[in-house]
């Protein structure tokens, strides 16, 4: 069954599919960096990279997607979508799949700071989502509640762990306010945070505005990578925190 399908097998095709695939060698290049090398050595061997060569997605991360939706169904005919950090576009890809957007029966409306080749069914803008009229521009675009908002958003790193963990959560933070002020009831939001997990706080907002809040780590997301994924299902609107006592 193909990778595209629901229930089809995104970690069969990275598997290799009934061939053996050979490692490939890279030797170290003069002006090449040892971490660059490891780097391309990785990416030529991991066989989610040649799978989605293969099914003509845009990265590998479009079987992150495919993994998560497979297991928890939260993509459906019809729905509205919105893609966070859509570029190269793998989400937007599955999504639009998905939805049946490349059919006319969903819509996607997806941002990135950086370019994006034309995805079918989804309508891209270049924009940084931190900019103050971002999420207004992305409302007036979506002409109406989404079902689903989804977030790859990374923050670029300084190598400082503390600060890293910072830029992080703060577009977290930010794309799920953006969620909760856009979501019509029942919908879902995905998120990529890292292992230390979403803060407390925001967890606390997630579990009083959904119905279930889930980590997720999908099986093509690299066993060495700190990235996991925060799944919240079933959105009943915002909610007021408790009162302190």
């Amino acid at each position: 069954m193909s990778a595209r399908s629901r229930g089809g097998g995104g970690s069969d095709k990275a598997s290799g599919g009934a061939g053996r695939s050979l490692e490939v060698r890279v030797r170290t290049a003069r002006k090449r960096s040892h971490a660059s090398t490891l780097w391309l050595s990785r990416q030529l061997n991991d066989p989610y990279v040649q799978a989605a060569r293969r099914e003509g997605y845009r990265s590998r991360a479009a079987f992150k997607l495919i993994e998560i939706d497979d297991k928890h169904h939260f993509l459906k005919p019809g729905q509205k979508v919105v893609d966070l950090g859509a570029a190269p576009g793998g989400w937007s890809q599955i999504a639009a799949q998905r939805i049946g957007a490349t059919e006319g029966k969903g819509s996607i409306v997806a941002i990135d700071l950086l370019e994006m080749e034309p995805v079918p069914g989804a309508d891209f803008m270049v924009l940084d989502f931190l900019d103050d009229d971002a999420p207004e521009l992305l409302k007036q675009r979506l002409g109406g509640k989404a079902d689903v908002v989804l977030s790859d958003m990374a923050a670029n790193t300084v190598g400082h762990q503390r600060t890293d963990h910072l830029r992080i959560m703060a577009l977290v933070e930010a794309a799920a306010q953006f969620a909760a002020e856009v979501l019509a009831p029942g919908g879902a939001f995905l998120a990529k945070v890292f292992q230390g997990g979403a803060q407390t706080e925001l967890l606390a907002e997630l579990k009083r505005d959904y119905a279930k809040v889930i980590h997720v780590k999908p099986p093509s997301s690299r066993k060495d990578s700190s990235e996991l994924y925060v799944l919240a299902t079933g959105f009943r609107g915002r909610q007021a925190p408790p009162e302190a006592t």
